[in-house]
């Protein structure tokens, strides 16, 4: 997703994180060097927390656990207690438990150096079974910020970590500065504070060659893109994507080319989207029945929406 920047009064800039592409806007020129560097510390900040990639990150030491409760940080306790919400709210079709399936798909470093050719640390690593299926979440535990995770068990919080590092890092900027935000961490899009004149518009693709539209987000929203056409590798010989169906053990049926969701936050509209991609067919009537505005791309490229998705925004 790209953002319209035309505005005179707005200011950007990017950067490599994470293996994608943070995007930061404010409407106010001045407040662009400060902004940055609060988002820059609150990421660096999840990451020591999340990172499954990392040794020396939270994530990590739950992995060295063996079901022992651990006390952990706030934030991670706030991550964590975001994504076994997800799991409530979409009956575990968005499960941070699927980290050894992550694992066992080859997907055990950063995506930016999936093609390489060397050994992650975690590559000689058995990566220990995915127990329990759409039930495995339920066994993770967090009561205050003691959490435990049943030995054997691997989080992954990426279906949920980046929109509500979004989500943070949108609030932070507008509640320390004032001024109108949006941030964009690889197509997770949060939304704070005073919008510039005509407002935020959001340019929904993913791809030159896919269907587009232009969507306008009002302040204090999210919206986010899920797809089987980016994070991508390939693994014993097969094509795979990051998305995974937690009943199967392995990435989603490819149903859907994308799913963009727009909601009250990041988060929510993300985990929709994820949710969404693993459902497969029975999305649209789900999300439907929700009442979230919602635009899917299918298999062969052809586009619906739901009712509440904007009727000028649709494609011509």
């Amino acid at each position: 997703m790209n953002v319209d920047t035309a505005a005179s009064d707005l200011a950007q800039s990017s950067w490599a994180v994470w293996g994608t592409d943070a995007h930061l806007i404010v409407t106010e020129r001045a407040a662009l060097e400060q902004a940055e560097a609060l988002v820059r510390e609150e990421l660096a900040a999840i990451d020591l927390a999340c990172s499954r990639f990392r040794e020396d990150s939270e994530i990590a030491a739950l992995m060295r656990s063996h079901g022992r409760p651990l006390t952990v940080s706030a934030l991670l306790a706030d991550f964590v207690d975001a994504a076994l919400d997800a799991a409530r709210r979409t009956d575990g079709a968005v499960d941070p438990t699927v980290g050894s399936v992550m694992i066992d798909l080859g997907y055990d470093r950063d995506f930016a150096m999936l093609g390489s050719r060397t050994p992650s640390d975690h590559a000689g690593r058995r990566a220990v079974p995915h127990f329990a299926q759409r039930s495995s979440w339920e066994m993770v535990t967090l009561k205050n910020r003691e959490l435990t995770v049943p030995d054997g068990v691997v989080l992954d919080l990426g279906a949920t970590a980046k929109a509500l590092a979004a989500d943070r890092c949108a609030a932070i900027v507008t509640e320390s500065l004032g001024c109108g935000v949006l941030i964009n961490l690889g197509g997770d899009i949060s939304i704070t504070g005073p919008p510039p004149a005509g407002g935020w518009q959001i340019r929904v693709q993913d791809g030159d060659d896919q269907p587009a539209t232009v969507v306008e987000m009002r302040s204090d929203s999210g919206i986010a893109t899920s797809s089987t056409l980016r994070r991508r590798w390939h693994h014993a010989g097969e094509s795979v994507h990051h998305i995974i169906d937690p009943a199967l053990g392995r990435s989603a049926e490819a149903f859907w080319r994308t799913v963009t969701v727009a909601a009250s936050s990041c988060l929510v509209a993300n985990t929709v989207s994820t949710a969404c991609m693993v459902r497969g067919r029975d999305a649209h009537r789900w999300v439907s029945e929700a009442g979230l505005p919602a635009r899917f791309v299918d298999r062969n490229g052809l586009v619906t929406h739901t009712a509440t998705w904007p009727d000028e925004s649709r494609d011509r």
